[in-house]
């Protein structure tokens, strides 16, 4: 399969690189900068990402470009570009006209990166440092009012750099200038689709699984649904898929969840573990330590019932590609965004191997996946839910009593998103109660009740999100019925922050 590979050097949108390439239906994977793997014939092409590093700094991340250059075609994007024209005898200097957020890009010369690109055209802007002169042997592509070599090509070798992000949405023409060089100087075909996907994995999950037995967590969302039924087409009765009740779902989402793969061919165990999880999280109000807690709990629920699968070889989990890239992360350089994720520790613990298929595929891809084995629209059009539940949308301790109030407060905005027909608008969206109490008014009253905050948010991935302009009558209405008919809230608000700088849950 052909291939494009991305090494990253800790920009925080390295993967929006990887979901542009994929929409183009190549397939690409991100590897650390540090951790290259060998080039076979499937690598067509290379890029480097951008880095809040500068390559000036004495402890840069520093790659070994030897075996790159000239032998696949390469493009540098911000800190890889200027890497390349440091590294190639050029020179990067502070610029004294640092350039953040739009500017106009004007094509200086013709080249096959920027085929077919507007004469002007906005991109996006994110350096502080400016590449002052060029390598030998290479020339300027384009530039912008305050930066001459925005882009440049090597004359003798298919190596380009770019001093804006062409993977970001504000860059008007970016995706057009990858699709030049994916599809046109690599020469990628541009074949990888949901279809292929499930023909191959399908295949190697066979290959890789035998006759052994396989258990898979389900939680009701598209991910995990999408590695169950992709697991079952596989290998049939060989799977076992268990969905615990950690005590921390929403409302009637135990019944619901298992009501709805009951037509879907799976063999699932509904398994009640809620006293034991709110048991445990009794007086905690770390967010880190709840999360430690509920993820020891379901290595030992899964224990449990792993002990009774005869020939249980394998745990599949639904992980997906930004978990493994954020989870990962580059030491010292990218921070670890995420500790909650189905990657790490689990095989180990219960001395089972690991399989993901799904590991390598973005959210949107797999939904894609899920539509094209015939998974019904309620579950691949879900909205994403925290590993952790409820338990980190209820700030501080978690007792019965405030996910009561979370429950019911969530379930009135959820309802409405569909009724007002907003759902399939918003990525994400949940009620969030609030360790604080406020004054106010009821039936002649003073009352000194719980806050809880409504989240809702765009996104394509999770990397980056919006808050979503919900309509001010909506928020009237579900404001009103939430105070009406939850008893313990006296106010509502509404979360207007972005990600960056905030993240979508708000533990």
């Amino acid at each position: 399969m052909d291939k494009i590979l991305i090494l990253d050097f800790g920009s925080q949108v390295t993967q929006l690189i990887g979901r542009r390439l994929r929409e183009l239906n190549v397939y690409c994977e991100v590897y650390p900068y540090n951790k290259m793997p060998e080039l076979d014939a499937d690598v067509k092409g290379v890029i480097l990402s951008g880095s809040p590093c500068s390559v000036r700094d004495a402890n840069a991340p520093h790659l070994d470009l030897t075996a790159l250059r000239g032998r696949v075609p390469l493009l540098g994007i911000c800190y890889g570009a200027q890497y390349l024209a440091h590294t190639g005898g050029g020179r990067v200097e502070a610029s004294n006209s640092r350039e953040y957020g739009r500017a106009l890009l004007r094509v200086v010369a013709p080249s096959p990166l920027l085929d077919g690109i507007s004469p002007e055209s906005q991109v996006w802007m994110s350096h502080g440092d400016t590449i002052s002169d060029l390598p030998s042997g290479a020339f300027v592509i384009g530039s912008t009012a305050d930066v001459e070599n925005a882009a440049f090509q090597l004359a003798d070798e298919p190596t380009f750099g770019v001093q804006f992000h062409p993977e970001v949405y504000h860059t008007a023409e970016g995706t057009r200038m990858l699709e030049n060089f994916a599809l046109g100087i690599c020469g990628c075909k541009g074949d990888w689709t949901p279809a292929s996907f499930i023909d191959t994995t399908v295949q190697a999950l066979r290959e890789q699984l035998g006759q052994d037995n396989v258990i898979l967590g389900l939680s009701g969302g598209v991910d995990s649904t999408v590695a169950a039924v992709l697991l079952n087409r596989a290998i049939g009765k060989q799977l076992t898929c268990i969905f615990v009740n950690n005590g921390l779902l929403r409302k009637n989402e135990f019944r619901d969840v298992l009501a709805s793969y009951q037509d879907m061919g799976l063999n699932v165990i509904g398994a009640d573990a809620s006293a034991a999880f709110l048991a445990a999280l009794k007086g905690l109000t770390d967010p880190e330590a709840k999360r430690k807690v509920i993820g020891r709990l379901f290595v030992e629920t899964f224990e449990k019932y792993a002990s009774g699968i005869q020939n249980a070889r394998w745990l599949a989990q639904g992980t997906i590609y930004p978990d493994i890239i954020e989870s990962a992360g580059i030491p010292g350089i990218a921070s670890k965004i995420k500790s909650h994720h189905n990657v790490g520790g689990l095989p180990e613990k219960m001395n089972l191997k690991i399989v993901e298929p799904l590991r390598m595929l973005f959210k949107d891809e797999v939904r894609r996946v899920g539509r094209a084995l015939g998974i019904k629209e309620e579950l691949v059009g879900r909205h994403p839910f925290p590993g952790p539940s409820l338990a980190i949308r209820c700030l501080g301790e978690v007792t019965e009593e405030k996910l009561a109030i979370l429950r019911e407060a969530d379930d009135i905005f959820i309802r409405g998103l569909r009724t007002w027909g907003l759902y399939n608008q918003i990525w994400q969206a949940g009620v969030i109660l609030l360790p604080v109490r406020s004054v106010g008014v009821m039936g002649d009253e003073r009352t000194y009740e719980s806050c809880v905050a409504l989240r809702a948010v765009t996104s394509t991935d999770a990397m980056t999100a919006d808050w979503y302009p919900l309509p001010y009558d909506f928020l009237r209405d579900i404001s009103n019925e939430i105070i009406r008919k939850v008893c313990g809230v006296n106010r509502v608000v509404y979360d207007v922050s972005s990600k960056p700088p905030a993240t979508i849950e708000w533990e």
